[in-house]
């Protein structure tokens, strides 16, 4: 999808950006151009719904309003039943065309009816306003820059950039990882529309406003009156309507499987509800211990019967397609997991695959990593049996050996004002603040005043936080940066689009999302286990080998920990290469020498230290296939 305001664009370029994004549609193309010269709409279609005449823009009979939406609005039928016994006429099958007579009725405010993952753009001719929509998770991305007195909104970056945004860094947003912890990109003016809000353009122009947010229970109320029992079965009736609607579509659904709890759950109840075998896809790191998870996946293939497919990638086929990845992402990786998820995407599709369900957000929504229990045993232990609070206590140690040395300020302010320290928050400040000390001079100076988490913290709505607990408040950090403008594009709709597919994450539903934030603190984190009530929730569709699982992080084996594989020395290659000149952020005789003390580093550093080399290695790499200034 894509558009650009107002149609003075030549046409030439315009078609460009079109091509730009060719693999998010490439069932067909086609453009609208007001009549008036105000607006231009482009759209590449990826036909799932309504195949014979879903083609848009959708320009309404009166021809005072012209759609396009990215994602899919699930739960349709009922509102377009709706809509139609109250006179509204539909002029396609699509489950698009609901959003336009719900604008035509009720305006703006009724587009909170949809349900599903979504980016709109609406030209409302009288009111010579173009509105701007994202789901309330921020699945389904939308990019808007001005430049020259235009607007431009696209589903990808390059769109935009084809069209004629200059491709150029922003220091400022790499300086304070805005890229990641707001809603900025590491180019220059162009930012994506906030999860949960509408951006409205027009002569005045441009306003934005959010519609709906990430909300929990007060701290002391939080504690459910119904039993652990009903919660647990209420859960489970929330994701299975979830999956249920995610299921509808014109074309086969296959299921992707890591062999984790998560997708293994989505497999076991869409098996059951489709009463068939499904088609699962496995992405295996093979003979990587501690990576490889295939033995798990086929276990869940196994139990539920389905035919598993399984791609085996290996480090020469990270390197070989490092950079065709990074492409597709337009953010730097910090891991060659996002590579992996790209293989996978198009193996998918490649296997007959239009759309997957995938189990992405659970850890992010039920408190799935281990920095949610560090949260749980340090600040937020009440309801806890305090024998196992203590064991977990001693287990815990300082930790401190796994991060690099660092001088930078951190997270000290932010944990002041909490009142205790978020160990996510922390995790990160550990990981990257070192990148400091791999700047070049000119680009500290110019950067001297960073304070990237307490800006962060600012942006958020703290007056919110004063009656949440810890583990919460840290769920909605994450759920306003890393998740959408991290997990969600490089393991999520950039890498499945990359493959001209569409991924649906049942478990960010945002029904299923509302239902888990209500929950209690001991009811995502009971003692050692995380997501306890998901585990619970989903117990029936688990084998007990899954269910008794812990948590493992799905990573591609880190390259310094692999010196003479493939994709170590084509990251050495890319940090020796002219490439690393050109970026305005650092000094590259740091950064070389930096990479010349790995092997000194003791392997929980060198961890560390692989995820800011591949994240330099991608800036480089951004530099070459972006030529940015």
């Amino acid at each position: 999808m894509f558009s650009a305001v107002p149609t003075d664009l030549p046409r030439n370029m315009f078609d460009q950006a079109l091509r730009e994004i060719h693999h998010r549609g490439p069932d067909s193309s086609s453009t609208w151009f007001d009549p008036m010269g105000q607006v231009g709409f482009g759209y590449v279609r990826l036909g799932l719904v309504g195949l014979g005449n879903g083609t848009q823009p959708i320009v309404a009979d009166e021809g005072d309003l012209v759609l396009m939406v990215n994602g899919e609005f699930y739960d349709y039928k009922r509102i377009r039943k709706e809509l139609e016994e109250s006179g509204c006429r539909f002029k396609t099958s699509s489950d698009s065309e609901i959003a336009l007579h719900l604008y035509r009725r009720h305006g703006v405010r009724a587009l909170k009816e949809l349900r599903g993952e979504f980016s709109i753009l609406l030209y409302d001719r009288a009111r010579r306003q173009l509105i701007a929509i994202r789901d309330r998770i921020g699945v389904k991305p939308l990019y808007y820059a001005e430049h020259n007195g235009r607007w431009y909104f696209g589903s990808e970056i390059k769109a935009l950039l084809a069209a004629g945004v200059p491709a150029q860094w922003d220091e400022d947003s790499y300086a304070n990882r805005y890229f990641i912890l707001r809603d900025r990109t590491v180019f220059q003016k162009i930012r994506s529309v906030r999860p949960g809000s509408w951006l409205i353009v027009d002569q005045s122009g441009v306003q934005t406003e959010s519609y709906w947010d990430w909300s929990f229970p007060d701290s002391a109320k939080a504690m459910e009156a119904r039993s652990e029992q009903e919660q647990i079965e209420g859960l489970r009736a929330v994701i299975e309507e979830s999956v249920k609607l995610r299921l509808h579509a014109d074309v086969p659904i296959g299921v992707c499987l890591s062999g984790g709890l998560d997708s293994s759950a989505m497999l076991g109840m869409c098996t059951q509800l489709q009463g068939q075998q499904l088609q699962a896809f496995h992405l295996s790191f093979e003979g990587e211990e501690g990576y490889d998870e295939r033995h798990f996946a086929e276990i869940a293939a196994q139990h539920n019967q389905a035919h598993m497919n399984v791609l085996s990638v290996s480090s020469n086929d990270l390197a070989d397609n490092y950079e065709h990845a990074l492409w597709h992402a337009e953010v730097p990786f910090t891991n060659a997991h996002s590579v992996g998820k790209y293989l996978l995407c198009k193996f998918v599709q490649n296997n007959g695959m239009r759309a997957v369900i995938t189990g992405e957000g659970a850890d992010e929504v039920f408190a799935g990593y281990p920095y949610s229990r560090r949260d749980m045993v340090l600040y937020d232990n009440q309801g806890q049996d305090q024998a196992v609070v203590s064991e977990l206590l001693q287990q815990m140690g300082a930790g401190s050996s796994r991060y690099l040395d660092s001088q930078e300020v951190g997270t000290a302010w932010v944990n002041r004002e909490l009142g205790h320290k978020v160990s996510w928050l922390d995790g990160q400040a550990g990981i990257f603040d070192p990148l400091a000390s791999l700047y070049s001079t000119g680009f500290m100076d110019r950067n001297a005043y960073r304070d990237p988490y307490g800006q962060f913290y600012n942006r958020l709505k703290p007056h919110s936080f004063a009656a949440w607990s810890p583990v919460n408040r840290a769920l909605y950090m994450v759920a306003k940066s890393s998740l959408p403008n991290l997990v969600l594009t490089s393991l999520g709709d950039r890498m499945e689009m990359a493959g001209s597919l569409e991924g649906r994450p049942p478990l960010l539903d945002h029904r299923v999302v509302e239902y888990a934030c209500s929950l209690a603190v001991p009811m995502k984190v009971r003692g050692k286990t995380e997501k306890y009530a998901l585990r619970e929730a989903m117990r029936p569709y688990l084998p007990a080998e899954i269910y008794g699982r812990k948590k493992q992080y799905f990573r591609a084996p880190p390259a310094s920990l692999a010196p003479q594989s493939r994709l170590h020395q084509f990251v050495s290659d890319t940090l020796h290469s002219d490439l690393l000149n050109r970026v305005p952020f650092f000094d590259a005789g740091r950064v070389r020498n930096f990479l010349k003390k790995i092997p000194s580093l003791s392997s929980e550093q060198r961890l560390s230290a692989d995820h800011l080399l591949m994240e330099i290695a991608g800036l480089c790499l951004m530099q070459k296939r972006f030529s940015i200034n």
